[in-house]
């Protein structure tokens, strides 16, 4: 719930009172912490009602609880915004917008990339460069935007999803937009009016925020905000804060006034342009990458100028308006390599996040093994992580078979999860089993036992449509079925579903860029791909559309889990662990709520039988009651299927 008519003139009152919450929230003592909850509600109370009163920070008032109460019910939507919907075909790039991105190529010839072509075939344009399909995907812009999102989100409506995560959606000349020229605007082709947006930037004195003006594209972003709100959906973005891109404003001043830029502190510079010496301007970028000058970091982490910047952008996207009220903002972020950044600046940062809207919700990148997350995950940094360990281990069950864990491992490593970090954590980590940096699901099912996605540095390369053993073709109706399986667990397991784009329309794709391909939409007509990445042709052809049995499924799976409060808000406990017949059971309850689910993950049927403390349940999957006898419920499974039980 949104806080509304609040006036301006109240805001410091407000201010005051979070802030001391957050200093007894940070001492750890849950009496204070209470009182100074009460007397915010009070406040509000008394001043508009009921229905004006703003969501607490945390609604079960315990101090332990401190990730936002909304994003326990979240099912999390990731959108690629060049490769989502092309709203507007006024605003699509040219090739003087690619200018800065790899692979450098601003001369050979380019048009914006038909969004319903063969993906692996080159076009006519393409094949004019010489260069393989590799070097020519990067070069594709197929013109996604804003308004591709806004008309998509009746779409988004029925689906039944009710949180947004967008990758970067600032000024880039990338596809992918981790490059960022500026963090306080967006992309000037998201938006309605590109070449009108440029000269409003160029007008500005970029590192002083009171110069700062809104764009068409800025607006039409806020307008993309308030109508997502306005559907009871939030929506958080990406925050790429270890890194800028060679086109960003700072590092440009560095490169055209050396020593002499007030920016060469933000950056870490090994060497100048100094032709007495013989050297060229050298600097640490992300992972060698030079298209990437990283932010430099002290002891502190993010140095004091970049630091402002970020502070300064944090609060203009979470608060457009500046009078306090966060309902007109982003509901959160989500934190690009964030294991790049040294602990003081996060914790720093998320006091000001959490000062600006004490429930947004701050989610963060960090692929790597439980000892690493703990920290980040103590409430004072962060929310949550997209959970990187869950897919793994849910790989490892689910989709492998030869190279398969057992009920007893798959269950121990989630257990192990969910005790690593406080309780809250559990309830809204992003249990995820794609994304724009992994192959798609239905790809990795394709190619399950040939690379453990958990030696994640190690297989990255392995992943991809390059290598010659990575089959990039369509699932099968048995691949098809175990996706379904998984669906299953992961909207009734414990924490926050997610959805990559185009999942649930049966998408395919290898690892990137292959996982970024055009959503495929209903109403258009793709070509069949036909080609292979060498440029051979496949002995059949793929058809390319959406899948409805997927889409339904992951329909009815959203709406089973926002209608059951235990599926979301609920305990778990197994329930049953059958290694010899690879089923598995559990329970998940809230208040007077009680939900079996059991997942039969063998080839064949099988009789289960599970401790039962009702008497009569209803399947929501399948349908059907089931009467259980003396504290036992036998109930028959399908094969690779499984069961969503609720107690009447």
């Amino acid at each position: 719930m949104y806080v509304k008519n609040i006036y301006t003139a109240h805001i410091p009152f407000m201010k005051i009172l979070l802030f001391f919450t957050h200093k007894a929230k940070k001492l750890n003592n849950s009496i204070i912490m209470k009182n100074f909850q009460l007397i915010i509600l009070l406040f509000f109370t008394f001043l508009y009602g009921e229905t004006t009163m703003p969501t607490p920070l945390n609604n079960n008032n315990n101090a332990d609880d401190f990730v936002p109460q909304w994003a326990k019910k979240a099912v999390w939507y990731q959108i690629f915004p060049e490769r989502f919907c092309n709203g507007d075909t006024s605003n699509d790039p040219d090739i003087t917008t690619l200018k800065g991105s790899w692979p450098h190529d601003y001369t050979s010839p380019w048009q914006v990339h038909p969004w319903t072509s063969d993906w692996y075939r080159l076009r006519p344009y393409e094949k004019k460069n010489g260069k393989d399909i590799w070097f020519n995907i990067q070069r594709r812009r197929y013109g996604g935007d804003l308004q591709g999102i806004i008309n998509k989100l009746d779409y988004l409506s029925d689906l039944g999803i009710n949180a947004i995560y967008l990758n970067p959606i600032f000024e880039s000349p990338s596809l992918h937009k981790y490059d960022g020229a500026t963090y306080h605007h967006v992309d000037p082709n998201f938006g309605p009016d590109p070449e009108g947006d440029r000269k409003i930037i160029a007008s500005e004195i970029p590192d002083d925020k009171t110069t700062w003006k809104w764009t068409a594209a800025d607006k039409l972003f806020l307008k993309l905000v308030k109508l997502v709100h306005e559907r009871g959906i939030r929506i958080i973005i990406d925050g790429v804060f270890n890194h800028m891109g060679i086109n960003s404003w700072p590092f440009k001043d560095v490169v055209k006034n050396q020593k002499n830029s007030k920016y060469k502190d933000w950056f870490t510079i090994k060497s100048w342009d100094d032709s007495t010496a013989g050297t060229r301007l050298s600097y640490e970028g992300w992972f060698g990458v030079a298209e990437l000058p990283e932010l430099r970091e002290d002891e502190n982490g993010i140095v004091a100028g970049p630091k402002k910047y970020i502070f300064d952008i944090t609060q203009r996207w979470m608060d457009p308006d500046g009078n306090g009220n966060p309902a007109d903002g982003i509901d959160g972020w989500r934190l690009d390599v964030a294991f790049c950044i040294k602990h003081p600046f996060w914790k720093d940062w998320r006091k000001h996040v959490k000062m600006l809207n004490p429930q947004a919700y701050i989610t963060a990148e960090i692929v790597d093994p439980i000892p690493v997350i703990v920290d980040y995950l103590k409430g004072d940094e962060f929310d949550a992580v997209m959970n990187y360990n869950y897919l793994f281990a849910c790989s490892e069950f689910f989709f492998d078979q030869k190279t398969a864990i057992s009920v007893t491992k798959f269950d121990k490593l989630l257990a192990d999860l969910r005790s690593a970090f406080p309780e809250c954590v559990s309830y809204v980590q992003q249990n995820l089993h794609s994304s724009h940096d992994t192959q798609r699901m239905a790809s990795h099912l394709i190619n399950r036992d040939k690379y453990k996605i958990r030696n994640w540095v190690d297989t990255f390369d392995k992943w991809k449509g390059s290598n010659p053993e990575y089959n990039t073709g369509k699932p099968s109706e048995d691949e098809i079925r175990i996706l379904k399986l998984t669906t299953i667990f992961q909207f009734t397991y414990l924490g926050a579903p997610y959805i990559y784009y185009g999942d649930e329309a049966g998408m395919w794709g290898a690892n990137d860029p292959d996982c970024r391909k055009p959503m495929v939409w209903d109403e258009l007509q793709f070509e069949d791909e036909v080609f292979l990445p060498d440029q051979t042709k496949r002995k059949v052809s793929l058809n390319v559309s959406v899948n409805k049995d997927i889409l339904n499924h992951y329909k009815k799976l959203i709406k089973i889990r926002k209608d059951n409060e235990a599926l979301m808000l609920g305990d778990f406990k197994t329930l049953l662990t059958d290694n010899k017949n690879n089923i598995y059971a559990f329970s998940r309850n809230y208040e007077s709520t009680d939900v079996i689910v059991i997942i039969n993950n063998s080839e064949v049927p099988a009789d289960i039988t599970v401790p039962a403390e009702g008497q009569e349940y209803v399947d929501l999957l399948n349908g059907g009651i089931f009467t259980a006898v003396e504290g036992r419920l036998k109930i028959n499974t399908d094969y690779k299927w499984g069961r969503i039980l609720l107690k009447k």
